[in-house]
């Protein structure tokens, strides 16, 4: 994160995508800082300009487009050993003109999955990360009851489009967690879903999911556990946890209670204003938490949020 006693430049890059759903990339000329990688097309913002301002004129200048409707992505805050910046990412919904290198750099369309791999600039991974994650994260209760009903609720949550679980079962003997986890990432597989699984690494090595980090387990690491190509997710609740979670490399981070739930009655509740606070800091997509459901999507994205996690705003009640 950048610190506060320093010059931080300000960046802004656009989203673009083809007919068939590709993702402009654009490759950094010779003779620049990070040459030679491939990133998502923008520049500076000059003294004065709003991020939307100077993304119109940095397409234009450097792809010869004029774009539309625009929505904020992700603000990543990256320190590099040369410098700081502020990276303010825009998904382009609608453009005009034929996309083309106007300053000599190479550009190409490429598949969202292909990105993972591209050499890109150490500030735009948490974009993709942010390109890849969906708008929810459902936590599951504990599975209380037997596995054959949790795993119809799972199946009923996945139907309905749910792309990203967090089986959250502290509860559990070792080998019944086994295979339900097991069961449970053959639904999430057969869904084109993501798995993780809370707090028991060794568990998700074995069955090949994710692993979501409670704050305490985090604060512990002094790396990230599991490979890039599973999700590290971590839950944080204030500016120390989310800063370690960044030095540890986690892909995402759940961050509350945003609100007072009657779980955690004694928790105390962030509010919107210093959740927005919080997750301007994170080098990461940040998922806002507690007390909330669907209905608070456009508040939390206003407040920077990737999306809303939750457990009963998702997950089926019992009847």
């Amino acid at each position: 994160m950048p610190g506060t006693d320093e010059t931080v430049i300000h960046v802004v890059a656009g989203i673009l995508r083809d007919d068939a759903g590709r993702i402009l990339l654009a490759q950094r000329p010779s003779g620049k800082h990070l040459a030679g990688l491939w990133e998502f097309p923008g520049g500076k913002c000059e003294p004065g300009e709003s991020p939307e301002q100077a993304l119109r004129r940095e397409l234009h200048e450097e792809i010869g487009i004029e774009i539309g409707a625009i929505e904020k992505l992700i603000a990543v805050p990256w320190r590099y050993p040369q410098k700081s910046i502020i990276l303010d990412v825009y998904s382009v919904a609608t453009y005009a003109g034929s996309v083309h290198g106007r300053e000599g750099q190479a550009l190409r369309w490429t598949a969202l999955a292909e990105i993972g791999t591209t050499p890109m600039p150490p500030a735009d991974r948490p974009v993709v990360a942010a390109l890849r994650l969906p708008p929810h994260y459902v936590i599951t209760p504990e599975p209380a009851t037997g596995d054959a009903e949790f795993l119809r609720a799972l199946t009923g949550v996945l139907d309905a489009g749910e792309k990203c679980i967090q089986l959250r079962a502290k509860q559990l003997a070792t080998l019944r967690l086994r295979g339900l986890a097991q069961a449970a990432q053959e639904l999430t597989r057969a869904a084109g879903a993501d798995l993780l699984i809370n707090g028991d690494l060794s568990l998700a090595q074995e069955i090949g999911v994710g692993v979501h980090l409670p704050a305490a387990q985090m604060m512990q690491l002094h790396e990230r556990p599991l490979g890039p190509e599973r999700w590290v997710a971590a839950s944080c609740h204030d500016e120390r946890e989310l800063a370690h979670a960044a030095a540890i490399g986690v892909d995402f981070a759940v961050l509350g209670p945003v609100q007072r739930t009657a779980s955690h009655v004694q928790s105390h509740a962030l509010g919107w204003k210093q959740f927005a606070e919080l997750c301007a800091m994170a080098p990461f997509p940040v998922y806002a938490l507690g007390g909330l459901s669907d209905a608070d999507a456009v508040v939390a994205r206003t407040a920077g949020a990737q999306g809303i996690a939750g457990i009963s705003g998702f997950w089926p009640r019992r009847s």
